[in-house]
This record gives C-alpha cells, sequence and structure tokens, in this order.
C-alpha cells in the first residue's frame, strides 16, 4: 500500500537513514509530497518523490533511461514521468546523431522522439548497459524507434536488434511517425547488457530510447520473454500508465470494444495473494478499470493476433472486483483460452487483485471467454492483460573477467577500435584482434589478443594479467615504456608474446628467459634500446656507453667535479649527516629492486643547485626543486627520523606502479646516510593552495571537477588496478598535486599500504592519516579497507565544492560533514558551492557532486560507493559542465551574430 507524508513528517524518518548512501540513483523531481511505497527487506523498487525548499530529488531504483542522438545537454526530465532521462554521447562511440524531420515534431510527440542515433557503418554497433544489481536479476529492457524522415530520405528502413549474440527482433514500419516499441523480460548472465543493431542492407539501423527497469528476481514465470501487448482494459482511449503509477515502469496502453461497458472506481485496489512466486501485479490506477459487456449478456470475448513465430506464449489474465456488490449479487464466471477452460467459478475480491496465467503452444490467435455461470446475477469484468511469447536467450558470452579485463584495457589505451558488445559472441563479430576459445564445456574466453601498430602508449597495461586463457599476445610497434612486468610469466598458456618495436626499459623477468629457452614461449623484444634480457646485458651496455662517453666529456666531469666539491664543503649546512645505520639504505636498491635510474649524493647536489629551492615539507623530509638536462624534478631527501625512512620503503615499494594521475618517480639517490626520491615537478603545486582562501586565482567550476575526476581515477587505480589492492591512507588536498594544464595527480605514498593477497577485504593495522580526513570507521576499529580511500576523497570534493576546510577553527564552521549537513537542512544547494565562483556553475553538476560526496563520508564504509562508481558520477558532473559551457558560447555567439545583423539593417 501507498502512503502520503508531508515533507517534515519524512525529513524526520529519513533521519536515521541517509539517503546520501543509499544505492539508489539520485534524479531531478518536481512533485508536492513524498510518496513512500513500502514493501519487504529485500524489495529493491523503493521509490520517493519529494519537494521542498532545500531539496528537490527522486530516487529511483534500477532505472537506466536513454536518449539516443540527444545532444543538447548531458540529462534532464521528463515532464510527465519525472524519470530521468541522459544522453547516449558518452555511452557510444559509434554512429551519429539526428533531428527528425519538422513535419514530425507535433506537440505531443514526447521529446525521446525527436531525435535518433543512426548507424551507417559497421554491420553491428551496441549499446552497453552495466546491469544496476549485477548479474541473475530480471530486467525489462525496452528500444523505441520513429523514423520520422530524420535522413530527409523518405525511405523506411529495415533491419534487426539482438540482445548480446540472440535475435531478438527485426524492425519494420509503417509510416515515418509510426513509434515501434521492442520491450523484452531478461534474466541477466552477465553484469553487462548489450543491444546491438544490426545492418540487413535494408536501410541504415537507428533508435530513438533505450530504456532498462530492473525486475524483482522472481518476476513472471519465464527466464525470457517478449511483450506482444499489455492492456489497461477500460482505460480511456488516447491515454497510457506507466511510472510513476507502475513502479516497473512498465507501459499499458487501453483497449476498449464497442461490444463493451467501461466502469471504474477512485478507489484504490490492492495486490492479491497468490501462491506463486509471481508478484509483478499491475499498479492500481491499471486496475481501477475495467469492462463489462455492454448489452446484457453472460459473455465477454477477447481476441488477439499472435503471429506465425513457433513458440510458445504466456497470457497474464487480471481481476478486480471495483463495483460493491449488494447481499444479493453476485459475480461469478469461468475463463476459458482458446476453448480450454483455464479457471472455473471465479469471483473477483472488492478491490483485490487476481490474476490466473497459461502457456500455448504455437497458435496464429489468442482468443478469450469470459462466460458467467449459471449462479451469477452480474455479467463478467475483465481488468488487464499481457501477452508474452517466450525467448531462448539462453547464451554463452565471454566470461565476465574477461569481458572486465579487455574493457579496462580498452578504456587505459584509448583504443578506437570498434569493439562493442560481446567480445567473443556472436563469432561472426569477434572483436577486431582479438580470438576466442568455444569449448563447449564453459564460457567462451579470449586466447589472442593482437594491439599491434594500435598507437599504445604508457605501460603494459596491469589488466593483461586477468586474461588468464591467453595464449597469444602482440604488442609490437607501440609507443610503450616502463619495465616488462613479472605478471606476463604467470600465464600459463601464454605461447607468444610480441613485445618488439617499443620504447621499454630494464630487465626482463627472468622466468619469462627461462620460458623463451626452454621452448615454452616464443618471445620477441628487439628495437627497445633501454630493454635488456639479463642484469649482466644490461651492465654490459652501460659499459659499452659510458667508455667512449668519458673521453668525449672529460672537460665536462672537471666542471662537474668543481660543482661537486663545492657542493661537498657547504653539506654539512644544507644536508646535515645523520647518525643512521649505512648498512640499512645500503640495502635499498637489492630489497626492492628499483629499476629507476639511480643518482649519486653530488649529482643530487647539482640537480637541486645545491638545495637552493624549497618547494615543501612533509614527515618523509624536505622538497627540492631540481632540473635534469632541462627537464624539472621534485627531490626528496630522507629526514633523520626512523618513521621517516619507513615511509620512503612505503614509496620506493610503489615506484613500480605507472598511472597518469599519479605522480610518476623519475629516480632515486642510495648514497650512504644520503637518501632521496625522485618525482615529476608539478608546475602547480598542491590543491590546498589553491582552495585557500589567500589564493587569488580562483579555480573555475571546470577545473575543479577536473581535477576531482583526475584524482578520483588515480585512486581508482590503486584499489582496482593494482594486484594485490593499495590503499592510500593519506588522501587529501596537499597530496593532490597540479600540472601545468591543471591536471591532478595523487602523490605522497609515504603511508601507504599495501593488500597482502588480493582476495583480502581488508587488513589491520595501526591508525594512520590526517585528522579531519580520517575515516572514522577506521580510526575506531584499525580495520583498513578501500572505503578509508573513500572517505577521505569525500572530504577533499566536499572542499572541492564549498571552498571549506576540512576542520574549521570556529564553533559556527565544525568539521565540514557537520557543516554540510546542516547547509542541506537551512539552505539551497547552490548557497553551499563555494561563493568565489559567483553562481557560474551549472547547477545539476554541483548536486550530483554534492550527493557523491555525502555518498562517499557515509559513517558507515558499506554504504560508502566504490572508486569505480565515484569516477562514473563525477564524470557525469564534469560532462554537464561541459555542456554548459558549450551552450553557453553558443548563446554568446548568436547574440553577436544576431546584434551584428541587428545593427547591418
Amino acid at each position: 500500500m501507498s502512503t502520503i507524508c508531508p515533507s517534515r513528517t519524512l525529513q524526520a524518518m529519513l533521519g536515521s537513514s541517509d539517503p546520501s548512501s543509499s544505492p539508489f540513483l539520485v534524479h531531478s523531481q518536481n512533485q508536492s509530497g513524498w510518496l513512500i511505497r513500502s514493501c519487504s527487506s529485500d524489495c529493491n523498487h523503493i521509490f520517493i518523490f519529494l519537494a521542498n525548499e532545500s531539496l528537490n530529488l527522486t530516487l529511483f531504483a534500477g532505472f537506466i533511461s536513454i536518449d539516443c542522438g540527444f545532444v543538447d545537454k548531458p540529462s534532464y526530465t521528463d515532464e510527465t514521468t519525472s524519470i530521468y532521462y541522459t544522453s547516449d554521447s558518452n555511452i557510444i562511440s559509434t554512429g551519429l546523431s539526428h533531428s527528425i524531420s519538422s513535419k514530425h515534431k507535433t506537440q505531443t510527440l514526447k521529446k525521446q522522439f525527436r531525435n535518433v542515433r543512426s548507424f551507417p557503418e559497421g554491420s553491428r554497433n551496441c549499446y552497453t548497459l552495466a546491469a544496476p544489481q549485477g548479474r541473475s536479476r530480471k530486467f525489462l529492457v525496452r528500444a523505441m524507434f520513429m523514423y520520422g524522415n530524420y535522413d530527409g530520405e523518405n525511405s523506411l528502413p529495415k533491419f534487426d536488434i539482438y540482445l548480446g549474440a540472440k535475435w531478438w527482433d527485426s524492425l519494420t514500419f509503417q509510416n515515418a511517425s509510426e513509434i515501434v516499441t521492442k520491450e523484452i523480460i531478461y534474466a541477466a548472465s552477465s553484469d553487462y547488457v548489450h543491444v546491438c543493431l544490426f545492418n540487413t542492407n535494408n536501410g541504415k539501423p537507428f533508435i530513438s530510447v533505450l530504456e532498462l527497469r530492473v525486475l524483482d528476481s522472481n518476476a513472471y514465470l519465464a527466464s525470457s520473454l517478449q511483450l506482444l501487448a499489455r492492456y489497461d482494459i477500460g482505460l480511456q482511449d488516447g491515454e497510457s500508465v506507466r511510472y510513476p503509477d507502475d513502479i516497473y515502469d512498465r507501459i499499458w496502453t487501453p483497449f476498449n470494444s464497442k461490444d463493451w461497458r467501461q466502469i471504474n472506481t477512485s478507489l484504490p485496489v490492492d495486490e492479491g495473494s497468490s501462491s506463486s512466486d509471481f508478484i509483478t501485479y499491475p499498479p492500481s490506477t491499471v486496475m481501477r478499470t475495467a469492462a463489462t459487456p455492454a448489452n446484457v449478456s453472460n459473455k465477454l470475448e477477447f481476441r488477439f493476433q499472435l503471429g506465425h513465430n513457433p513458440s510458445i506464449y504466456n497470457a497474464y489474465l487480471y481481476f478486480a472486483e471495483i463495483q460493491k456488490l449488494q447481499a444479493n449479487q453476485i459475480r461469478e464466471f469461468d475463463i476459458f483460452l482458446n476453448g480450454d477452460l483455464l479457471m472455473a467459478d471465479i469471483s473477483p475480491l472488492y478491490l483485490k487483485t487476481l490474476y490466473y496465467s497459461r502457456g500455448m503452444t504455437t497458435q496464429r490467435w489468442l482468443d478469450v471467454w469470459i462466460n458467467t455461470t449459471d449462479r451469477s446475477t452480474l455479467p463478467p469484468l475483465f481488468n488487464a492483460i499481457e501477452i508474452y511469447m517466450t525467448k531462448d536467450l539462453s547464451q554463452s558470452q565471454t566470461q565476465q573477467t574477461d569481458v572486465d579485463a579487455i574493457t579496462n584495457i580498452k578504456l587505459s589505451y584509448g583504443i578506437k577500435r570498434n569493439w562493442q558488445g560481446d567480445p567473443c559472441t556472436p563469432r561472426a563479430y569477434l572483436w577486431d584482434g582479438l580470438n576466442c576459445s568455444y569449448d563447449g564445456s564453459g564460457l567462451p574466453r579470449i586466447t589472442s589478443l593482437n594491439l599491434s601498430s594500435g598507437g599504445l602508449t604508457g605501460n603494459i597495461a596491469p589488466d593483461i594479467s586477468n586474461l588468464k586463457a591467453i595464449e597469444y599476445l602482440d604488442l609490437s610497434n607501440n609507443n610503450l615504456v616502463g619495465d616488462v612486468p613479472g605478471f606476463l610469466s604467470q600465464l600459463q598458456f601464454l605461447r607468444v608474446l610480441e613485445l618488439e618495436g617499443n620504447q621499454l626499459s630494464g630487465t626482463i623477468p627472468t622466468k619469462l628467459i627461462e620460458k623463451s629457452k626452454n621452448g615454452s614461449l616464443k618471445l620477441s623484444f628487439g628495437g627497445n634500446p633501454n630493454l635488456c634480457s639479463s642484469e649482466d646485458s644490461c651492465k654490459s651496455r652501460k659499459a659499452r656507453f659510458v667508455i667512449p662517453l668519458v673521453s668525449s666529456l672529460a672537460g665536462a666531469f672537471m666542471l662537474l667535479a668543481a660543482t661537486i666539491t663545492f657542493c661537498i664543503s657547504r653539506r654539512k649546512k644544507i644536508v646535515p649527516i645523520y647518525p643512521v645505520k649505512l648498512s640499512a639504505y645500503s640495502r635499498i636498491n637489492k630489497e626492492l629492486g628499483l629499476k629507476k635510474q639511480e643518482f649519486t649524493y653530488a649529482e643530487v647536489c647539482s640537480i637541486t643547485n645545491n638545495f637552493e629551492n624549497v618547494l615543501g615539507k612533509g614527515a618523509f623530509g624536505t622538497v627540492y626543486h631540481g632540473i635534469i638536462n632541462n627537464t624539472q624534478v621534485a627531490v626528496k631527501m630522507l629526514s633523520p627520523s626512523g618513521q621517516g625512512y619507513l615511509q620512503f620503503q612505503a614509496e620506493a615499494k610503489l615506484a613500480k606502479v605507472h598511472h597518469k594521475h599519479l605522480t610518476s618517480l623519475i629516480g632515486y639517490c642510495d648514497d650512504g646516510t644520503n637518501v632521496a626520491l625522485i618525482y615529476e615537478y608539478m608546475a602547480n603545486g598542491d590543491l590546498a593552495k589553491h582552495l585557500s582562501e589567500k589564493n587569488v586565482n580562483i579555480l573555475n567550476w571546470k577545473q575543479r571537477l577536473q581535477i576531482a575526476v583526475d584524482a578520483a581515477e588515480g585512486l581508482e587505480y590503486l584499489h582496482t588496478g593494482c594486484k594485490p589492492p593499495i590503499v592510500h591512507r593519506d588522501v587529501k588536498p596537499k597530496n593532490i598535486l597540479l600540472n601545468e594544464f591543471f591536471r591532478g595527480k595523487i602523490a605522497d605514498f609515504g603511508l601507504s599500504k599495501i593488500f597482502r593477497d588480493e582476495d583480502d577485504t581488508h587488513i589491520f593495522t595501526v591508525i594512520a592519516g590526517t585528522p579531519g580526513y580520517l575515516d572514522p570507521e577506521y580510526n575506531m576499529s584499525n580495520k583498513l579497507n578501500e572505503k578509508s580511500d573513500v572517505y577521505s576523497f569525500g572530504i577533499v570534493l566536499l572542499e572541492i565544492i564549498t571552498g571549506q576546510p576540512a576542520i574549521a577553527k570556529t564553533e559556527e564552521k565544525p568539521h565540514i560533514v557537520q557543516w554540510v549537513n546542516l547547509m542541506l537542512a537551512e539552505s539551497k544547494i547552490v548557497d553551499m558551492v563555494d561563493s568565489r565562483l559567483q553562481g557560474n556553475f551549472d547547477i545539476d553538476s554541483a548536486t550530483k557532486a554534492l550527493e557523491t560526496a555525502m555518498a562517499c563520508v557515509a559513517p558507515s564504509s558499506l554504504n560508502r560507493p566504490t572508486m569505480s562508481h565515484v569516477v562514473m558520477e563525477l564524470r557525469q558532473c564534469l560532462a554537464m559542465e561541459i555542456a554548459r559551457g558549450i551552450q553557453s558560447q553558443i548563446d554568446y555567439s548568436f547574440g553577436r551574430i544576431s546584434g551584428e545583423s541587428s545593427l547591418a539593417r
């Protein structure tokens, strides 16, 4: 049942349950009051409406709604249903956006059909949707199409739609204004739902709307059902029922007959009870209407053409008494389907839904007869019906770990190939450069990956390690840098490894060399000038380079010697020699195996110009500005404390971790008691400086969101890209550095912790971090996991949004989470964003960013999102702001042109 609550009452109800920690998607809405649908504890479809001065939200569970081809802005809320629709511009990389012909843009046409995305290129183009709440759930997947002569060719196309690797249906159109809807109820077998359009050489495929709705796992009886019809009998013609009346957003259309009389009630009709597992009853709105025979008759007939497809059809019939019967009145009837008795002596309950269903083998027509019994004093009635055709969509999609790995590889390298849908199925549409195994006993596996001459940059992607069945790997002729990772030797089925023609450096892992020698692996690595097959070959190469270089640079070395002498003479004044254990530092290189450029202390003196320019200080020690071959660097010198050395070890252990949003280690110094790490230089310093009230150059909203996305991606890589995972433990604005383009990178890994095993969910460790950013749950339990970083990042995100410090020294401004909670209760979101921005930001973007931040700082780590989810949300925020900027430029240009035209006239 449903209950209407005033806003104040509902806010009190939510006081004990933080909505920001809800797993539901948050969307804009404009309704009066709250509507709460109560359900059991495992219900996934609570929906809430709110409208008041300070908050204006709707929480949807498991809704994905895409307006295909819409490019005006990233998202909008439908005025009729209040469903939040997003553009597909960031969801699919192929296809073209078109607006339909103005002739077909009638006033009654819904916004979702005014644009289409067409696919003139490629035989298969796919939308890949991350299934809300994961695999083994049931989903309602709906695709809608309206041609509208978008291409000006006045030629109605024909094409096919697939769900994953299985044919769903064919698309044909009677005219350009016809809206064709394909809907299916589908039990997902993976975490992704692939909806693909196939070109059948009868015109360009296109799509208008794509929607996915999560259903209860025990909804309906069959695993896959294609909708043929869903009728609200007795509903006025021209009307329809869908969300919010139907919480699953099923669309109910009217069905009436000249032989029927329409009846209705204004009273709510409750769901009935049934011994079966089927619980997806029609909404009360649908059951409040019905039909009875128009003239005195004891029979009501319904006929529907099923078609010619050989299949099994399922009909679901719904009944509820909506007229209050007198004591002497009886309504009783029998139900027949195609002449066979379905149920006898039915007496519908007053304002209570009953349903009956039957599966039928292939027949061309569905005939429903509802006949009164001999003792009935009233004619039969009929409220609603759903008709489905069963579909066999059982399919062997590629194993999920392989799908995740290849998807991450695509994102890591920005691969532009037409990699869409499932990588291995259908077999005729394998991703370019892939080969797969199909042994029949399990799911398809990726066995071959050819990325040769693909323009790849950066390091060898760690996600390759998750392609456990890989046999052939070709990464040749790219611009890959860094070490050859050890995980390649752990791929037990790998038979061919092509690495030649890159910029890889260091020593090839010993196990790979051994496999190459014993013939179990064909290894090619030529054309990498700085890559060696062993330590000895590296030393030999270095010697061959150094000997001729010494004679040619003798004069330069004499000058360097003078500099070193001067540096040593001032050594005690600049960097004192501390009484620490020499043996502890001399083993750094051996223990940690740093494959980075090693510098002597004298070279560090020269690099830093005798430690002239201090960039900052921390627990590790002092950071100095330096220059190596005209490249600026940051040199961290080890402090004398034991804690400093421990932090040095922690940072050094992460030397092999590479990501574009993590600061890169260039080299190190391990020269007796003088130990240093040399990092890339970040020209714009740390984020804390730019958020400070003292800073005169204010970061704009787009810059702030970009920095937040960058930092979130860096943390996401530590949590999911590293095997085993790494927790930073000290995320704060001072540890987010900005380059010359104000792009962010995570820095200072002195407190980081590496999990012993990638399957560990947490580790127990002593408390470490910075007050104000420290996860309260970790602080109380000593139990550390990735969600501790999520909390700290949430605090940083609140600082980015509000411009307020994490901890203020006044009673009026306590910890930033408390301050934000107070502001949420008393003010509008626009008043919470940093006032220095002077309102120059997209309000939807700011709202979503604030909601994401508050989800991150949920008291319980179980209620916090993962960094992967945070990245996704912040990317959407950034897209909204970018779209606003583009629209502003368009508006400005249009206004300027209009002004010039007026002056010309």
